[in-house]
Parts: structure tokens; sequence; C-alpha cells
């Protein structure tokens, strides 16, 4: 495939944390050209809209109202463009549990829509599909040792999984992103297009817009500003690595420019051994950071939730040379900051119990 000029991208779900993080990058590229198709249904979201209005360059932002789970919209929605980058889904695994086949309707046949709409440009787009550590499985076969406040793989050589790890789809959600994960990395095969799959860790930063099932990071973040009681799920020592958003988005770029590298491929992708954490270590550092008070309840870990998870990215790194380049203190400051400008109404949040913006925080953040 060979690297246009122009570049004319659409984002599904870009209206999102991480669409919107990607779309603002793009933006401020003057040969790209950006499409948004986003359902728009989150709370919050449009907000994110009007933020990427606001942007120099907006004036190449086109931003669609549609749905991936109607073929036709994503095929309009695909006209014309050189890249693709699907973020659009159903993210949480409890949802998942509850509604699985609405579940499997966004997040398996929506992409299938998006890879046959691909199929039908002419100039074959380049197409990046976020999948997730969940397909995976809960590891039951990586020894792991208990530590004061985190668990440790019993292996003193262990680097993360890779991407040989047999997948063992856990929970509806595990099995309709790992569909629609095998789909991707599939039409390259079938088809020759050059689709890469992102498999991916903890991922947080500004603009994320956390709860309880999703965004555990701001979530926790929000609630101790808040002054909120948060549920810890199992004993808090289950460990996973956190990756900035804005390193997200420079592998993205990464694997784009090195298209003829990485095409077909797929890649695990996390911030790696250097910024892993415990649950209960993560809200340590958020109360250190806030100076903000802990309000912990615990309940019974979740179905096939992982003790250890840290994402191997080596392949990545050898393939395209990206690095993550920022630390979880930094991730945590830039949700701090966007909290404090969005959120805190020109008051200091560090310091300060927050109650009185937890309900307005709710209606637009939940």
């Amino acid at each position: 495939m060979q690297r246009r000029e122009v570049r004319r991208v659409l984002i599904t779900g870009g209206a999102g944390f991480i669409g919107s993080n990607l779309a603002e990058r793009l933006l401020s590229m003057p040969e790209v050209q950006v499409r948004i198709f986003d359902n728009l249904s989150r709370p919050g979201v449009e907000k994110n809209v009007e933020w990427l209005r606001s942007l120099p360059g907006s004036n190449r932002l086109e931003v669609i109202k549609g749905d991936v789970r109607d073929a036709r919209a994503v095929e309009q929605a695909a006209k014309g463009v050189t890249e693709i980058y699907h973020l659009a889904a159903q993210v949480a695994v409890t949802t998942s549990v509850d509604d699985p086949m609405s579940d499997f309707q966004v997040n398996a046949n929506g992409t299938l829509n998006v890879l046959e709409a691909a199929r039908r440009v002419a100039d074959e787009p380049f197409v990046l599909y976020t999948s997730t550590n969940k397909v995976y499985g809960s590891l039951p076969g990586l020894a792991i040792e208990k530590q004061k406040t985190r668990y440790r793989a019993a292996d003193a050589g262990f680097r993360g999984v890779d991407e040989a790890q047999p997948l063992d789809f856990h929970s509806p959600y595990g099995c309709s992103k790992g569909t629609a994960d095998q789909y991707v990395h599939d039409y390259a095969r079938i088809y020759g297009m050059p689709t890469v799959v992102f498999r991916m860790s903890c991922i947080a930063g500004p603009r994320q817009l956390g709860n309880e099932d999703q965004g555990w990071v701001a979530h926790f973040l929000y609630s101790v500003l808040s002054g909120r009681t948060i549920t810890i799920y199992g004993d808090g020592c289950q460990v996973r690595d956190v990756l900035h958003v804005h390193d997200l988005v420079d592998a993205m770029q990464a694997v784009y420019r090195e298209v003829a590298r990485t095409r077909g491929q797929v890649y695990n992708l996390g911030g790696g051994m250097e910024r892993a954490t415990s649950v209960i270590e993560m809200l340590e550092q958020i109360s250190a950071l806030t100076g903000e008070p802990l309000k912990l309840c615990f309940s019974k870990v979740r179905p096939g939730d992982q003790p250890l998870y840290i994402a191997d990215t080596s392949k990545l790194q050898a393939h395209t040379g990206w690095k993550p380049r920022r630390g979880l203190d930094d991730t945590l400051e830039s949700i701090l900051d966007f909290w404090n400008r969005h959120f805190a109404k020109g008051h200091a949040a560090i310091g300060q119990r927050r109650t009185d913006l937890a309900p307005a925080l709710q209606q637009e953040v939940a």
C-alpha cells in the first residue's frame, strides 16, 4: 500500500475517550481530514465533539451521528477514506453479562460491518482495531505469588504477556471482542487488507469518562475527589499496566507509518512492566496526589478477572520503534488537570473534597 499525501480518516466511536484524543492529534496535522462516526449514546461525549470543533483545524472535521450496527450507514461513512480507526464498542463486562445479544451486535457484528465497508473502498484503507487483553481470559496458566499490595509472576524472568499467549475468551464481552479481533486479523490474510489489531491493557488519560465498569483509573480519581465510596472487587492486589492515551495515539501513528511491516499483525499494547500497578497501589497514589482520604468497600472478585496482566510490547517496539514516554504520575496528573478544567468550576480540587461536584460529574461523565 502506497502512502497518500492527503489522509482521509474515519474514526468510529470518535467522540469517545480514545477517539477524541486521536482526533485531536490528527487535526493538528494539516494534511489530515477527520470524519467521526459515533452514535453519541454515552452521556458527556457531546462535550468532546464541542471541544474538537473549537480546535485549530476543525474545518477539516466532519461528525456523522450513526451506529456501527447499521451496515448501510457504516458503508456511507467509509466512502473515500484512506484510514479507519475502529474504536466504537460496548466496553463493559458487566453490561455484556446482562445483555450478551446487544454486546455481540455492537462488538462483533459492528466490526464485521466496518470490515465489509472497508473492503468495498476502491483505494484500500488502513484499518486499525482496538481489541482487549480480555481475549486471553483469566490467564490460569500464569503462576503468581501474592506480595503485600500486589500479585507478581512467580517466574522472575516474566516480562509480560506476549502475542503467543493462547486465546481464551471469557465473558460475553471477551467473546464478542475476541470474535471481532479474529475477523480483523483474518481479513488481512484472506483479502490482503492492511489491518492491525491492538490487544490493549489499561488506557487512561484526559477526556476519560470513567465509571466502575470501564476507565477504572479515572473512575478512582473522580470518586476520591468527590468523596464517594469506591468498591474494590477482590482483594485489590490485582495488577494492570497503565498506558497514557497519548502514548496509545503515538502507537497508532507508528503502525500506520510502518504499515508495510505492521499490516496483518496483532500487537499487545499497554504500559509494560515499568507502568504496572495494583488497584490498592493506584488508590494510594491518588490519595497522595489529591490529599484526600480513601473510602473503600470490598466485594467478591468478578468472574474471569485476571489477577495479573502486564503487556509485553516488545513486538510492537521491534516493528515500529515505538516506546511509551509518559509515566503513571503523568497519567494521573493529566486526568486531574482535566477534572480541574471541566468540573472544579474554578476551585482547587487538590486538598478539597468536592462533594458538591459529584452530581454534576455523574450527569456529565457517567
